[in-house]
C-alpha cells in the first residue's frame, strides 16, 4: 500500500470516528439547548436579525459539527425560542437558560452549544459586549470557564 493510500484510509478512519462521536450529541436537549443558546445570543442586543437566523440555519447546515441536526426542525426550535425573546425579553432568557441547563453535565455538549453561540454572536459582523456577555453567562450556566474560549 502506497503512501497516499494508507494516508486515504487513515483519514477515513478520523473521519469515520468523528461521524460517531458526534452522533452522541444528536438527541433533543442538545438540540433544544444549541438554538435556546443561539436565540439568547441573537435577542442579546434587543432584536434578532436576519442576518443571524441566516447565519444559524447555515451553522446546523454546513458545520460538521452540528450537521447531525435537522435543519428543518433546528429552525422551527431556533424560531420558538426567538419568539419567547419577542414577547418578553426575561421570559426568553428564562426559558433559554432552562433549556440549556439540561446538558450541563455533558462536557463536550457544553462545548459545543458555546462554540455555535460565538458563532452567532459574529453573524453581523459584530461580536459586541452585550453578546459576550451572554456567552459568558451561557458558559456559567454550564459549568465552563469563559477564558477557555476568549470571552
Amino acid at each position: 500500500m502506497g503512501f497516499f493510500d494508507s494516508l486515504k484510509t487513515r483519514m477515513n478512519e478520523l473521519r469515520s470516528g468523528l461521524e460517531d462521536g458526534l452522533k452522541k450529541y444528536k438527541n433533543k436537549n442538545t438540540l433544544n439547548a444549541m438554538m435556546a443558546g443561539c436565540a439568547y445570543v441573537a435577542a442579546a442586543d434587543g432584536k434578532i436579525t436576519s442576518e443571524e437566523k441566516q447565519k444559524m440555519a447555515n451553522l446546523v447546515r454546513n458545520s460538521s459539527v452540528t450537521s447531525v441536526f435537522d435543519a428543518g426542525e433546528a429552525i422551527k426550535i431556533f424560531n420558538q425560542f426567538a419568539e419567547k425573546f419577542e414577547f418578553d425579553f426575561e421570559v426568553g432568557k428564562n426559558e433559554a437558560l432552562l433549556a440549556i441547563a439540561k446538558i450541563k453535565s455533558d462536557s463536550g455538549a457544553s462545548r459545543l452549544i458555546i462554540r455555535g453561540c460565538i458563532i452567532i454572536g459574529g453573524a453581523d459582523g459584530d461580536f459586541d459586549a452585550s453578546e459576550k456577555a451572554v456567552v459568558r453567562e451561557i458558559c456559567r450556566e454550564l459549568g465552563q470557564d469563559p477564558t477557555e474560549f476568549d470571552l
